[in-house]
């Protein structure tokens, strides 16, 4: 049994309901537990395996996977950190067997990138953990994306009108210039200019001028990324394919932060790398030069890496491998059992591995396979060593997208010496190609070389005609600049004498030679001023940037504003699509339809496919349907695929579509394929399905849901057009459904058929039934073979054996039914039977049946006992059930014996020679009120049997009435898992309710609406006690009466019972109970509380007020609670509280708890005389007095007259003390100790004070007699100080008042008097007044206030007390 505690805070959903944390052995994942205990059998959820973060390239598949247990089943749910989950773009997976759950991403986006959550829930708690998903995008977007934030501004209104009048000619103009690839810039950023040429032509680019004007702004850009991570970046050599068949890319960088991260991409995938350059992708370090190599290279290896820091791409460069060919394919090998077999190819181009498989396995260097490559790296083969049968089948080399494969054929040793016995392996070797093979690697690799040195010097021939050509071009455009500007001189100095003829004129008719003057100079200067104009255009000219010849073209679209800025009318905004395209799939060879819609009917659509202008042809259809516009593509073909775009008056929508190729059969060769094939055990089956489809394509054949593998009893051949499997010597346990499943990127497809193989009937079973065994016959039936062999049984075949005989008599076919019936047989003779089956494929092996005995006296079991069906003071009504043992005969009848109770007598009830031929009778004869009891025994043709066992006593009387219902049900004891129940035994009535004989109790949980029962037997007490009740759960109970009659009514309780003790108040049951522990700090703490309480308490702990803090531990039990810290420090210091609370009441007690340590001693001590006869004690604080705020101080004092130890101070709270009575000539000791809660310090001791006696002559001058009055004022010496005090703890105040006559002190607390007030201590010693407050409460917070008075004068001191919380 269980119980569910609950808390009281939690959930609205569930009052009471407890959060506990448990940690998982999972790092990562949190467990919330919603009960105190878990019940038997019962677990929280859990993570056996999380999901792991992914970085993952945009458009690729994201999925999380995770592995959950509990029980119940836990429920899984996810749910992501900022955003909503879109179901069409999320998809949960959850495999219950396995218990693991899936979140799937198809074509993730940037979008997506978050922290996504699992949760895992059931009743008992939760478990939740975190995975972060982080998206790279790729291609043009990216740079779009990220250029667009770092040059976006804010619009003003007029750039707004502007960008409005020519919106549709820059549209226009847009869609003219084709999107680059990202991956163009990102090759031309890190290449040299020499490989310009040869990039732009690969990506089809042959606006050089805006390639270049564009390509400096992504360099500027690029650069001022890289100055945030990188110092310096020189020498970077693009990837390089090395002569021993691995690669590598080196560059030089200045890191700024030397632990900044370096992350290494391949085609946008980030890919793992080591600082061994044994591994695959690994990274080498020397100085500031860094080399990324890559190892084994093979034709997956080829794509564009790029190099980041920190998330700025630092260098790119594209690595491509020349197509590799098979020279020479493998071949068939023909290789004997335990011989070794060698496959051997010669390549196009060197590679330093290739991949090898053996029935689509891969296969690896090993014991088994030996795979090794010539140091040209041309010949690659494969050994298989010690072959043996399993080994045949079909192997293959593949180099990407190439393969070559060949079969390896077993032949088994045919020497009938060797049968039976270890066959030795052999030296020998099967296959290999010899010299021809070297003689074909040879002439490859001189062809490679001189194809290398052919490529060498053409790139040197092309690199001098290039620097030919540029020298001639720069000679002719300098001597055409030279001739322009000769001309360009003689034209202006031709104005300039045309102009100072006209101005000369002009000052001859001018009255002022001054004026004239001016205005010739003025000229003058603005003829030089056009002069160095010209000179500066022409200069321009010759030396302007390509990337400045758009200006010219900008400022022919600017239109002068001749109208208001914003128009008074509103603009039609033309036609426009309400409508846009879909992305559409479509199947090769059907027809796929674009549609869009438009605002407008009488506007034209042109369609683009892949920025090329679409026409109408016989497989193009362009429809005008009223607003619509559709573009139909009839019998689609791969080629088709593209995006589709269709503009209309300026505005343009875009689609793609896309044709896929799946798996497809032909709907003939599909009904032959799933026609049954009916073969017989040892013959070959063979199922052959052609199908079309884009390739490659997994080909796999199943066997009743089992995938098959080529092995000595299975072929599998596959093309690209059809699939062949042959299962060679089929045996009958095949039988089956045979399925093809056809899978590629684009889909799947299965074709299923049956496969029939016939044989012979197994052996029929036995042991047979024996129906009848007697002198004149044996009757026997027998059950049919397990396996008929696929044909129906048509005859079973028998023969006879007399036991003692070596002869067998052949009974024949017996016709298809199991069974026999034998009459030529012997009484008391044995007889043994061979049987076997027979169908039209043959003879079953025999089933041999145990010795039969005909006519032998085989008496019959006991049957069942009896069963009294009903009793009367006449008649007595029995039943029973016949014997498991018939005796191999069949039953005749039944003899009743019946015996009176106390007597040991058996009589017959039915005549010797009659036996009962029922299962059922009535005895009549016998006695009113007389008991009885009755035994039966069966009869065969042998005789009679054993008898039964006696049954039940039974009186021959009327039956009784059922009893009444129970009087004065009550509970007389209850706990958390028993119920006691006492009753009065109902009272009997005459004809109405006979006497009770037992009692029933019934239970029903609340929940449920069904009883069930406590006890199986009536119980003859009137008390029960019911066990294994669950705590605190809520029942209903009843008791019911009875007797031979039945059953009487129940009586209920009259109301619900909870299954726990009577209520109790929570108490504390400690006879002694600690209010105050001091521990020292490191020790630990453990303080226990016992406590009874019913129904089982919530038990809290506070300190403070407050909830204890994580490290402090609370372990609670029905009757206890223990509060316990491992490892005390002083900030535990506190008043903890525990509060126990049920539906009673509610009980508190506290403890202070106070962690400190042994006291430091203090500072170094001084002594100085201030008034004569005194001396004032001053010393440097402790260490520990900031810590602990009940640390005070002792002194102690030794003279050289006493020379014992005496405490002349204590609980001083302050750093300096005033001894008086310092005796002059006596040499004084003092020390000062430090004393908290643990005890007292190491003293620090003062120098020796001595007072020297003066010694004078004496004389005595008797003054004049005057009256001399020693009465003064009351006065402060030392005031009050201020003081914070902790709540509970101890606070002492303490001043010094001088005065004569004594005057008297009173106390004050905001301006009350505290003298008559028994909670504080106030004392007053030779003028030093104390107050001691035990114990500090909110109410004693205030201000303090002192005043002293006398007959000559009155003061004052006042302080404030603050009480912390």
């Amino acid at each position: 049994m269980f119980k569910i505690r609950r808390a009281k805070d939690g959930e609205p959903t569930a009052p009471g309901q407890v959060k506990i944390k448990k940690r998982s052995k999972v790092p990562g994942v949190m467990i919330t537990q919603y009960v105190e205990e878990l019940p038997e059998g019962m677990t929280t959820p859990d993570f056996t395996r999380k999901p792991i973060a992914l970085t993952i390239q945009e458009g690729k598949v994201a999925i999380f996977k995770a592995v959950v247990i509990g029980n119940p089943t836990p429920t899984v749910t996810w749910v992501r950190n900022d955003g909503v989950m879109d179901e069409e773009k999320y998809t949960t997976v959850y495999d219950a067997s396995s218990g693991e759950c899936q979140l799937q991403m198809p074509d993730v986006a940037p979008d997506q990138a978050d922290t996504y959550k699992c949760f895992a829930r059931n009743e008992y708690g939760k478990a939740v953990v975190t995975a972060a998903l982080n998206i790279i995008e790729v291609g043009y977007k990216k740079s779009r994306a990220m250029q667009e934030s770092r040059t976006a501004v804010r619009e003003t209104p007029e750039d707004f009108k502007k960008a409005l009048k020519n919106k549709v000619d820059i549209e226009a103009k847009e869609v003219k210039k084709p999107e680059i690839d990202e991956k163009f810039w990102e090759l031309l950023m890190s290449a040299d200019k020499k490989d310009y040429e040869s990039i732009c032509a690969q990506y089809g680019v042959t606006d050089f001028r805006r390639m270049l004007k564009k390509l400096s702004e992504r360099k500027i850009e690029r650069e001022q990324e890289q100055e945030r991570v990188v110092e310096r970046l020189c020498n970077l050599k693009p990837i390089e394919l090395k002569a021993d068949g691995d690669a590598e890319f080196e560059l030089e960088m200045s890191l700024k932060d030397p632990t900044s991260k370096i992350f290494l991409f391949k085609d946008g995938v980030m890919i793992p790398f080591e600082a061994d350059t044994d591994v695959k992708h690994g990274l080498k370090q020397v100085g500031k030069k860094f080399v990324f190599s890559i190892n084994g290279v093979d034709p997956d290896d080829a794509g564009l890496y790029q190099v980041e820091v920190d998330g700025v791409k630092i260098f790119s460069t594209d690595f491509k491998l020349p197509p590799v060919d098979f020279l020479v394919k493998i071949e068939d090998v023909k290789a004997e059992e335990r011989e070794d077999a060698l496959f051997e190819c010669v390549l196009s181009q060197p590679l330093k591995k290739i991949n090898w498989k053996g029935k689509n396995n891969p296969l690896e260097q090993g014991e088994k396979y030996d795979i090794t490559v010539s140091e040209d790296m041309l010949i690659h083969s494969l050994l298989v060593k010690d072959c043996r049968l399993l080994d045949k089948g079909i192997y293959a080399a593949v180099t990407g997208l190439n393969s070559c494969n060949a079969w390896l054929v077993v032949e088994a040793d045919s020497d009938p010496n060797s049968q039976g016995k270890k066959k030795a392996r052999k030296t020998t070797r099967a296959g290999g190609g010899g010299a021809d093979l070297l003689k074909i690697a040879e002439e490859q690799q001189a062809k490679i070389l001189l194809e290398r040195e052919k490529l060498i010097a053409k790139a040197k021939a092309d690199m001098e005609a290039a620097a030919a050509a540029a020298a001639a071009a720069a000679a002719e455009k300098a001597k055409a600049d030279a001739e322009a500007k000769a001309k360009a001189l003689a034209e202006r100095k031709k104005a300039k004498a045309e102009t100072k003829t006209k101005t000369k004129k002009k000052a001859e008719v001018k009255a002022g030679e001054g004026d004239g003057a001016d205005e010739a100079e003025e000229e003058e200067d603005g003829e030089e001023e056009e002069d160095v104009q010209e000179k500066e255009m022409s200069e321009t000219k010759e030396g302007e940037d390509p990337a400045d010849e758009e200006e010219p073209a900008q400022e022919k679209r600017k239109r002068v504003r001749a109208g208001p800025l914003v128009p008074d009318t509103v603009i039609d905004p033309g036609v426009y699509f309400t409508g846009g395209l879909s992305d559409v799939t479509a199947i090769i060879g059907t027809d796929a339809e674009l549609v869009c819609k438009l605002s407008s009917e009488d506007c034209e659509g042109v369609w683009y496919k892949d920025g090329k202008e679409v026409t109408e042809s016989e497989d193009i259809c362009i429809v005008k349907d009223g607003i619509y516009r559709k573009l139909i593509i009839k019998n689609c073909k791969e080629d088709d695929s593209g995006k589709y775009r269709c503009e209309a008056d300026g505005r343009k929508t875009e689609a793609a579509l896309s044709v896929e190729d799946p798996p497809r059969i032909n709907p003939d060769d599909l009904i032959e394929f799933v026609k049954p094939v009916t073969i017989k055990t040892g013959k070959d089956a063979a199922f052959k399905l052609s199908f079309v489809g884009r390739e490659p394509m997994k080909i796999q054949w199943y066997n009743e849901g089992e995938e098959l593998l080529e092995d000595a009893r299975t072929r599998i051949e596959k093309s690209s057009s059809d699939s062949r499997l042959v299962l060679i010597k089929c045996p009958r346990k095949i039988t089956g459904e045979i399925k093809i499943k056809i899978k590629n990127e684009c889909g799947t497809i299965e074709a299923i058929t049956q496969l029939v193989v016939l044989d012979r009937p197994t052996p029929p079973l036995g042991p047979v039934d024996i129906i009848e065994s007697s002198s004149a016959c044996i009757d026997f039936k027998w059950r049919t073979p397990k396996d008929n062999g696929g044909s129906p049984i048509t005859d079973y075949i028998l023969e006879r054996q007399q036991i003692g005989r070596n002869s067998w008599k052949k009974l024949g076919k017996i016709g298809p039914e199991p069974k026999y019936r034998d009459a030529d047989v012997d009484h008391g003779r044995k007889y043994c039977y061979h049987i076997k089956a027979e169908s039209d494929q043959g003879v079953s092996e025999m089933m041999e049946t145990d010795d039969i005995q005909a006519g032998t006296k085989a008496y019959p079991g006991a049957p069942t006992t009896l069963k009294i069906v009903s009793a009367f003071k006449d008649c007595i009504n029995l039943a029973w059930s016949a014997p498991t043992n018939t005796g191999g005969t069949n039953i005749l009848g039944y003899n009743i014996e019946k015996r009176k109770h106390g007597s040991n007598l058996w009589s017959l009830v039915n005549p010797p020679n009659e036996p009962i031929k029922g299962k059922q009778h009535a005895v009549k004869d016998v006695v009113e009120g007389i008991q009885y009891e009755f035994r039966v025994s069966a009869i065969n043709i042998s005789g009679a049997g054993e008898p039964s066992s006696p049954s039940e006593f039974v009186f021959a009387r009327d039956p009784k009435k059922p009893p009444g219902k129970v009087i004065d049900l009550r509970v007389t004891d209850s706990t958390y898992s028993t119920l006691s129940l006492g009753w009065t035994k109902p009272t009997e009535e005459e004809g109405v309710q006979d006497e009770a004989k037992g009692y029933f109790v019934e239970l029903r949980p609340a929940e449920n609406t069904e009883w069930d029962r406590c006890n199986s037997t009536a119980s003859i007490m009137t008390s029960y006690t019911i066990m294994g009740l669950k705590s605190m759960a809520m029942y209903w109970v009843r008791v019911l009466a009875s007797n031979e009659g039945g059953d009487g009514e129940p009586q209920e309780l009259d109301n619900y019972i909870i299954a726990m003790p009577p209520p109790v108040r929570p108490q504390f049951t400690d006879k002694k109970m600690k209010n105050f522990i001091v521990l020292k700090a490191g020790d630990s703490a453990r303080v226990n509380f016992n406590f009874q309480a019913c129904p089982i308490p919530v038990i809290k702990w506070l300190k403070d007020g407050h909830p204890v803090a994580k490290h402090v531990t609370v372990s609670n039990t029905d009757t206890s609670s223990q509060l316990m810290i491992p490892a005390t420090e002083r900030h535990d210091t506190g008043i903890y509280t525990i509060i126990v609370k049920n539906l009673v009441g509610q009980e508190t007690s506290s403890v202070e708890i106070r962690v400190t340590d042994e006291p430091k001693p203090p500072g170094p001590v001084e002594l100085e005389e201030n008034v004569s006869g005194t001396v004032t004690v001053s010393w440097t604080p402790s260490p520990d007095e900031k810590k602990d705020d009940r640390l005070h101080y002792m002194i102690t004092k030794r003279d050289s007259v006493k020379r014992s130890w005496q405490t002349v101070a204590d609980h001083l709270f302050n750093n300096k003390f005033t001894l008086i009575n310092i005796m002059p000539g006596r040499q004084y000791k003092f020390r000062v100790y430090t004393r908290n809660d643990m005890g007292l310090s190491k003293p620090s001791e003062s120098p020796i004070w001595e007072v020297k006696r003066r010694k004078e002559t004496f004389s005595l001058t008797l003054p004049a007699t005057k009256n001399c009055s020693f009465e003064t004022s009351p006065a402060f010496s030392v005031p009050l100080k201020m003081h914070n005090s902790p709540e509970s703890y101890e606070c002492y105040m303490s001043c010094a008042v001088t005065g004569n006559p004594k005057p008297h002190v009173t106390w004050y607390r905001n301006n009350i008097s505290l003298n008559t007030n028994t909670n504080y201590y106030i004392t007053n010693t030779c003028g030093v007044c104390s107050m001691v407050i035990l114990r500090v409460g909110p109410k004693d917070s205030g201000d303090y206030t002192v005043i002293a008075e006398n007959p000559l004068g009155r003061d004052e001191c006042s302080t404030k007390l603050v009480v912390k919380d």
